[in-house]
């Protein structure tokens, strides 16, 4: 048999990832690039198409002339995005809006609109989820529809990222059913089809939402020129592939029922495979890239951001030191925390910094650093930020066992921010639970590489392709229970104040209430 290369791509918040893999799903080369994102204003934020694609064909084209790739070899390509991403498109496949992304939040009043003119028991009943500006795109489309109505009236199709490099790879539109549940349009529960209902009472064309598929279907063959010009052949499959998330989780072994893992990097996101859709409306809930079944989220969007935004405030000097040792600034901050006393000596941390998905949903919501006192220093605020994003994930637990009645007891997780130690560490003595920590950092495009070899026929089911990638263990974390007493008082503080705090976001950004 001809030798076979796969290409992953993962299209990330600021950064496209691509990988090569063999038809062992072994990892033949890896290229990084980044591109600018639409950041105009506060509540508006957009990926920069056409610096993303530079940035995608830069990638490829290192592929072929760093890594000696013979581009002739790669059978198929396929996608994994960031999720949303909802862009806008012409008849002609012209792209009309870039693609406005989960931060964005220009669309508060138009989830508003979902709400009133569906209801939320209703839209949960079909959705499986709930009403958020940006972070489910149905409300970006809304308010394309409100705002610009003459790019709405041209706009042939919506789709997320996927569906426009589909597009520019093609010639074809699609979106798969993992992006499709983050749209607020669609029948995650039932069907798995576009919903005429929801469609009709908000208004929007059932007609402009694209063609549906398996993330392992072929969609086309490549005609960009840009990559035939690389020598990339004509014949190379393009795969839809699926969101980032459940792609990278699909290459770390989550196929099956009650497979769990912790993806850890900008956002904090817990994922847990079910095989019967009973779902609750604190989770993200979607279909998954594997056929026939379906994933809860715990999406905690701004875990990761906020220590970056602690290291970037409080604590330059090692930001100094760092580049002057060769030691990793985040690395030193993490030995820091590890100084202060487990709870953080009194303060609790919400890292809802630009409003929150789960559990609350909620555009308004902020960060809030709870318990400050006079002998309060930047080692326990960098500690409290640490174990915020645990008491959060341990939140995530407490629901998901509420909802099936199902103890789980460890979990994987994986990404570069799950290598800290200090901060595992905490995440499993906070939420009592052992971890094993993948060496598997940057697994979205593996993903997406393992779709391809589906939709190629390299591999023969999606079950294949995820028991072929070697999940090395980089550690094993056993909880302890020392600090069990303290740390279950903060717990109960921190599940405390959003409920209390809740009127008051809304208060302080002169949101007044319906």
């Amino acid at each position: 048999m001809k030798a076979i290369y796969l290409l992953g791509v993962d299209v990330g918040t600021s950064s496209i990832k691509t990988v090569i893999l063999d038809s062992n799903a072994k990892v033949v080369a890896e290229e990084t690039d980044f591109y600018r994102l639409i950041n105009p204003d506060q509540v508006s934020i957009q990926v920069d198409a056409a610096d993303m694609w530079r940035a995608f064909i830069n990638c490829v084209s290192h592929l072929v002339s760093r890594n000696n790739v013979d581009p002739t070899l790669i059978g198929a390509i396929s996608i994994s995005s960031l999720c949303p991403g909802l862009a806008a498109f012409d008849a002609a496949g012209k792209l009309l809006v870039d693609p406005i992304i989960y931060s964005d939040r220009r669309s508060t009043q138009e989830a508003e609109i979902f709400r009133e003119k569906v209801g939320d028991k209703r839209l949960f009943e079909i959705t499986a989820n709930s009403a958020m500006a940006g972070a489910m795109s149905g409300t970006s489309i809304l308010w394309i529809k409100r705002n610009l109505p003459e790019i709405y009236e041209r706009t042939k199709y919506f789709g997320h990222i996927n569906t426009l490099m589909a597009q520019k790879l093609c010639g074809n539109f699609a979106i798969d059913h993992s992006n499709a549940s983050y749209t607020l349009l669609y029948e995650t529960v039932d069907r798995g089809i576009w919903s005429e209902e929801l469609c009709e009472k908000v208004g929007i064309d059932i007609e402009k939402l694209p063609p549906l598929h398996k993330s392992t279907d072929v969609v086309g063959t490549l005609i960009n020129q840009e990559l035939l010009d690389l020598g990339l052949l004509p014949d190379t499959k393009i795969v839809i592939g699926g969101g980032d998330t459940a792609c990278a989780t699909f290459a770390a072994g989550v196929v099956k029922q009650w497979d769990v893992c912790e993806s850890v990097g900008t956002s904090d996101v817990l994922t847990v495979a079910v095989e019967k859709p009973l779902f609750s409306p604190k989770f993200i809930n979607r279909r998954h890239v594997v056929d026939g079944a379906w994933i809860y989220q715990g999406a905690m969007s701004h875990t990761g951001s906020s220590y970056k935004w602690m290291y970037d405030n409080f604590y330059q000097d090692f930001q100094a030191i760092a580049s002057g040792s060769g030691k990793k600034g985040m690395l030193m901050m993490n030995e820091d925390a590890a100084k202060a006393v487990p709870g953080a000596d009194g303060l609790v941390f919400l890292p809802y910094m630009m409003g929150e998905r789960s559990p609350v949903w909620d555009a308004y919501a902020r960060g809030e650093f709870f318990g400050l006192s006079l002998k309060t220093t930047r080692r326990e605020m960098n500690r409290a930020v640490l174990e915020g994003c645990a008491y959060g994930l341990r939140q995530m637990f407490d629901i998901c066992e509420e909802l099936t009645g199902e103890k789980i007891t460890h979990f994987s997780s994986i990404g570069g921010g799950a290598k800290s130690k200090v901060w595992a560490q905490i995440k499993a003595d906070i939420t009592g639970r052992d971890i094993t920590v993948l060496d598997m950092s940057d697994m979205a495009p593996v993903g997406a590489a393992l779709l391809a070899g589906v939709g190629a026929g390299v591999f023969k089911d999606v079950y294949e392709a995820s028991a072929k990638v070697e999940k090395a263990v980089y550690t094993k974390i056993k909880h302890s229970d020392a600090d069990k007493e303290v740390y279950d008082r903060r717990y109960q503080v921190y599940t405390g104040l959003y409920p209390r705090l809740k009127d008051l976001y809304r208060v302080n950004l002169g949101i007044k209430e319906n």
